[in-house]
């Protein structure tokens, strides 16, 4: 569906995400759309180096998908929805469950019926997250010396892991997922759900509370401290964002195989890594020295002790897998950060 000129919106489209799978489609020579409105730290500085890259090959639209005559107005005509925006961190749920309503579910539902009403029976696909899982407690877990790894699941949850919303944000995230299967059962809307893992690469402007490869890649540059919440031996799968642009692009390329179905996304078995016990050691070859041990606090709320996915549906359905290993992923970004370390001032 991609290999002819679209016209595609993205949702969140300067977001560390949306500016990366912007950046690539105008290459590509589609007519594209991003949405934002540039309340997350570092999206004006995304849309600026949008901007320099393409100039005017790309329209760029200030709104929010929790307004629906936005939404209406900017869904009209489009072939293809990327629905990125929303509220990313689990922490902040916490602290503002209603702003994380608003954004994901809420929002979610704004861009669905304008998709549904005003779009050209668009494909749309939807950015979720493995939080929809919960903590998993029914998965026997096994504790190593530098990580937790699952015992009777040698290449990661699958799908067909039991749904159990944890923290406003898996609650948020989880209600979005699930509209965007049942539009397309009741409605006939060709929709893609993403549960993604850890994603990252350039232009991610990581936090403490998100992002947190970027973010230990940041403060270790620029001095900042770093607090690990747990003890630092939780695994995540780690997809480098070229990867995951990969695979927006296949499904969305084969969305007759795709439409009504949910993958989950991620670096799968082969490109896990514990958050600090393994990340620490390739931290202090990255940046040649020694990294000390940093302070640890209590556990977050829902936070897994090891989550990787079994990726094996996306690769039988579209063809894709991730090329780029953990470590050469790491250095790249390593790399960007340090180039552009005035950013993180």
């Amino acid at each position: 569906m991609l290999d002819q000129r679209r016209r595609i919106l993205i949702t969140g489209g300067a977001g560390f995400i949306g500016c990366n799978l912007a950046d690539r489609l105008v290459q590509d020579g589609h007519s594209v759309t991003v949405l934002d409105n540039l309340s997350r730290r570092g999206t004006d500085k995304n849309l600026a180096w949008l901007r320099e890259r393409h100039a005017h090959r790309f329209q760029f639209v200030q709104g929010d998908i929790r307004n629906p005559e936005t939404m209406n107005q900017v869904v009209t005509g489009m072939e293809v929805i990327y629905h990125l925006a929303g509220q990313t961190a689990v922490t902040t749920s916490v602290t503002n469950p209603r702003d994380d309503f608003e954004a994901n579910a809420l929002g979610t539902f704004n861009v669905l019926e304008a998709a549904r009403r005003f779009g050209d029976e668009p494909a749309l696909l939807l950015s979720s997250t493995n939080k929809v899982y919960g903590g998993m407690e029914d998965v026997a877990v096994v504790e190593l010396p530098t990580r937790y790894t699952y015992r009777d699941l040698p290449e990661g949850a699958t799908e067909h892991q039991p749904l159990d919303f944890h923290s406003p944000y898996g609650c948020s995230k989880g209600a979005a997922d699930q509209y965007v299967r049942d539009y397309h059962r009741i409605y006939s809307l060709p929709t893609v759900v993403f549960r993604q893992s850890c994603i990252y690469g350039p232009r991610q402007m990581g936090v403490e509370d998100q992002g947190w490869v970027a973010w230990f890649l940041i403060a270790t540059t620029v001095g900042r401290p770093i607090t690990i919440y747990g003890d630092g031996k939780q695994v995540r799968d780690l997809l480098y964002i070229d990867d995951l642009v990969n695979a927006y692009k296949l499904a969305v390329h084969h969305i007759d195989k795709t439409a009504g179905q949910v993958y989950n996304i991620g670096g799968g078995a082969a490109r896990t890594m514990s958050v600090w016990a393994e990340f620490r050691p390739i931290l202090s070859e990255v940046f040649g020295r020694a990294i000390p041990d940093v302070p640890h606090a209590d556990w977050r709320p829902g936070d897994q002790p090891v989550f990787f996915c079994d990726i094996r549906k996306a690769q039988a359905d579209f063809g894709w897998q991730p090329q780029v290993g953990v470590v050469e992923g790491i250095r790249r970004l390593a790399e960007w950060v340090q180039a552009n370390r005035e950013l993180f001032g």
